[in-house]
């Protein structure tokens, strides 16, 4: 093999690769475009065979007429007969005959017209349904796709060790905010020392605080001699001496 052929299939190579590249790069597309390739079939192959339908009915409308045709002159042949007049019996038997070869020859015509019906609702069934599940399967592999592109651009952009930046960002300002919460708590406490309000709370908490009274204070309070009835008995005492 000389040098040129070599180069010369090595191009066709090359060729190959980068069409098969650009395939691959665009299978999506392709698949979705195949999808509506084959809708569009099956939407020819409805039409034809709704013109198939159309047509067997017509044929088998036709047929019909011709049986129907064949019983009334058999009626009027044999009347003919009873009446002797055989030249009309025998032109209506000429017609019964004529009539007859036709429904001889479309009656089949009709029962074919028939089975190809049956077999191409069959065929469009069957590849509505293949139709319907390449359509599931491309969703599937679209959502995959999707992913996997999300994943590459992570992997490729260093968005994980961002990620994990962003977690330890996310921990310092947890830490600031703790000790900016202790810091403004520490305030609070040595404002109330300086202000004595720390030293009033534990007095209360003692139950020492001047106006402070417990639950028994008040029922001792409660229970006591009211002064009015001291009152009473000293006037009492005095008119008993009087």
């Amino acid at each position: 093999m000389s040098i040129w052929s070599k180069l010369f299939t090595l191009g066709r190579a090359g060729a190959h690769d980068a069409s098969a590249a650009v395939v691959d790069a665009n299978a999506l597309r392709i698949l979705d475009q195949e999808i509506r390739d084959a809708d569009k079939a099956q939407g020819k192959a409805r039409d034809d065979l709704a013109g198939l339908v159309a047509r067997r009915r017509i044929l088998e409308t036709e047929v019909d007429s011709f049986r129907a045709q064949v019983a009334k002159y058999e009626t009027s042949a044999r009347l003919a007969v009873d009446k002797g007049n055989m030249d009309l019996a025998r032109q209506v038997a000429q017609r019964i005959a004529d009539l007859e070869q036709d429904i001889a020859l479309k009656a089949p015509q009709v029962d074919d017209m028939r089975q190809a019906e049956d077999q191409i609702h069959a065929a469009i069934a069957g590849t509505d349904r293949k139709i319907e599940q390449l359509r599931r399967e491309v969703d599937v592999v679209k959502v995959n796709e999707s992913v996997q592109k999300a994943q590459a651009t992570v992997a490729s952009s260093g968005a994980g060790s961002s990620i994990g930046s962003a977690a330890q960002s996310l921990a310092r300002i947890r830490e600031r905010q703790l000790i900016r919460g202790e810091k403004i708590r520490a305030a609070g406490e040595l404002e109330d020392r300086r202000t004595g309000a720390d030293l009033d709370e534990q007095l209360r908490l003692a139950g020492i605080t001047p106006g402070h009274s417990s639950a028994d204070d008040v029922l001792a309070r409660l229970s006591a001699p009211k002064p009015t009835l001291q009152i009473e008995q000293r006037n009492d005492s005095k008119t008993s001496d009087g």
